[in-house]
């Protein structure tokens, strides 16, 4: 049992599947998601506190964080938001592609660096990443970057954390069912690839997580047969780099 869970982009398809599956397993729970419209009824579905915070406001963070851990520490942090935008090294304005990196990268650090520094035994953080950060994605110049820089920063996490207790959880979630990813699929252009693949649940992925905790799992991939791209990543970096469709911008 964890005595503060806290959830960033929890009104999402994969952080909102998390947080039920997360019901009755922290004492507090505590949401946070941009879109504080949406996060509402969830919040009062799961008797949780519910907070609107904008990621890219990095410089904003410290108070929020202040203001989310006054009554008790977290020791559950799941950074899960995240923004994706498909568009071409040159087409993508640097504004867009900073926000981005501070979304992606920037305030997941931010915050697992502010939660591990309370954390004690039996504390854990689980960092979404992505598969793409594993291969190289057309259109995912700093979509990708931001999500290798941090899954990298994670797994580092767990070697330096694990001899104080605390658990890190790497995910790398290939396409899985949510508005993220159909805005993703609508900034490129129409691929076979892309039609043959399968999209994964995001109630299974919140299974596996959760299952990962419990076991003491390091990483999470999901679905098959994106599992493959970490074992064998020259092959999957190959068959991407040759297949892998084009932004339309």
């Amino acid at each position: 049992m964890f005595r503060h869970a806290l959830i960033t982009g929890a009104s999402g398809a994969i952080g909102s599947a998390l947080a039920r599956r997360l019901r009755g397993r922290a004492e507090a729970m505590t949401l946070v998601d941009q879109n504080a419209s949406a996060l509402a009824p969830l919040a009062h579905e799961l008797d949780a506190c519910a907070l609107a915070w904008d990621l890219a406001d990095v410089d904003a963070l410290d108070a929020r964080w202040s203001d989310a851990t006054t009554e008790r520490d977290v020791d559950l942090l799941i950074n899960c938001a995240g923004i994706l935008d498909f568009r071409s090294v040159t087409a993508m304005p640097w504004d867009a592609a900073k926000k981005v990196l501070d979304v992606d990268l920037v305030a997941p650090l931010w915050l697992q660096r502010r939660a591990a520094g309370s954390m004690r035994h039996g504390a854990a953080i689980v960092n979404v990443a992505s598969l793409a950060g594993v291969v190289p994605l057309r259109g995912a110049t700093y979509y990708g970057a931001a999500k290798a820089g941090f899954a990298m920063a994670s797994e580092i996490a767990r070697v330096e954390l694990a001899p104080h207790g605390v658990h890190v959880v790497t995910v790398y979630p290939g396409p899985v069912r949510s508005s993220l990813e159909q805005k993703g699929r609508d900034q490129l252009q129409r691929s076979p690839l892309a039609r043959v693949l399968p999209s994964g649940d995001p109630q299974t992925l919140a299974e596996r997580i959760v299952l990962a905790l419990d076991q003491r799992r390091a990483r999470v991939v999901y679905p098959f047969p994106y599992d493959l791209a970490p074992r064998f990543p020259r092959l999957a970096s190959a068959i991407t780099r040759r297949f892998s469709p084009s932004p339309l911008a």
